[in-house]
């Protein structure tokens, strides 16, 4: 029986039709910018995105590591959300590695940073200060789509106090799917925005990040610096531009399978639905039967993300078809009536 993976969008393979385009990938060194398949993919982005340049990377703790080096010195500070994937799951890259200081703020439920709260986190121009000079923001942040609203005041707040506005885009694409809006209507409020390629699109690895021509010439020498150079990627680039080709509007697919799941599982006894949002489901089930019930699910060839917290985190993507929800729900209605 296939596996049926909830534990993240990151475990999707690549289709037939993706793996024929990565053969057929015209390629050249990277680090010498002759590889015609990864200049392509970075033009395509920028220009769809609104932006002068891209740059392909490996992954999106990397995109966002350069970013935030690109737009910040030694010494200079970021504002984020305390439970952000810039800040709380990327090992402290831009302090370790850029000796850049993180100022956290608590998100508001949406995903959102309120601007009160990021405006009194600003430093004073002051020598015994670190300098603030970029906010950056999450969307999707856990499946919640940040308003459009929302962005445009973000925009006018950083425009106001002269700093930077980045966004970690690693589900850019589920927004807009989710707004029904292309997603240059989302990055247009950005001076900056790192897209990630392997989650719900479906690449097997890669990243973009778009910005100013002087920000991704800065951004590709940090790449080189962190070890991020290669050479004939335009068979991973490829992947990249099937994925933009074929798999943007099939995430709406997704989203109704997430929604199927969330339906199934709101009145199931030893259940709680805590919340759905684009591709993603929450729950809360008994801390003292974790375990068991991430024994009975792998019978059944199911795979969840099990930590030490009672909250599951249950991720649709392109490999979760209308079968493997309902197999999913019959596997805990079994586990909890019994």
């Amino acid at each position: 029986m296939d596996w049926v993976d909830l534990r993240s969008d990151t475990v999707t393979k690549p289709t037939r039709a993706m793996r024929e385009a990565m053969l057929n990938a015209e390629v050249g060194d990277d680090v010498y910018g002759e590889d015609p398949t990864v200049n392509t993919l970075q033009q395509r982005l920028a220009d769809d995105l609104g932006f002068e340049a891209g740059l392909f990377v490996p992954s999106g703790t990397q995109s966002n590591l350069l970013a935030l080096m690109s737009h910040c010195e030694r010494g200079d500070e970021y504002i984020v959300g305390a439970d952000a994937h810039t800040y709380k799951f990327e090992g402290g890259g831009a302090a370790v590695l850029g000796s850049i200081q993180p100022q956290p703020i608590p998100h508001d439920s949406d995903g959102t940073l309120s601007l009160e709260k990021v405006a009194a986190a600003i430093k004073p121009v002051d020598p015994h200060f670190a300098r603030t000079r970029l906010l950056t923001l999450e969307n999707t942040w856990h499946g919640r789509v940040l308003p459009l609203d929302y962005l445009q005041a973000a925009h006018d707040f950083t425009r106001e106090r002269t700093l930077s506005l980045h966004l970690d885009g690693a589900r850019l694409y589920n927004a807009a799917i989710a707004c029904n809006v292309a997603a240059r209507e989302i990055t247009s409020h950005f001076d900056s925005v790192s897209v990630c390629l392997s989650k719900g699109l479906g690449a097997p690895v890669g990243s973009v990040l778009v910005g100013s021509a002087a920000l991704i010439d800065k951004a590709r020498r940090w790449r080189k610096v962190a070890g991020g150079g290669w050479r004939q990627a335009g068979m991973l680039a490829a992947a990249c531009m099937h994925a933009l080709d074929h798999h943007v509007a099939r995430l709406a697919d997704d989203h109704a399978r997430a929604v199927r799941l969330a339906d199934g599982l709101r009145d199931m006894p030893g259940v709680k639905l805590l919340g759905q949002y684009t591709n993603m489901v929450f729950v809360d089930v008994p801390a003292e039967r974790l375990r068991e019930l991430d024994a009975h699910l792998r019978a059944a060839s199911i795979r969840i993300s099990i930590g030490y917290l009672p909250t599951l985190r249950l991720v649709t993507h392109l490999d979760v078809d209308d079968a493997g929800v309902e197999r999913v729900l019959d596997s805990f209605r079994s586990f909890f009536e019994r």
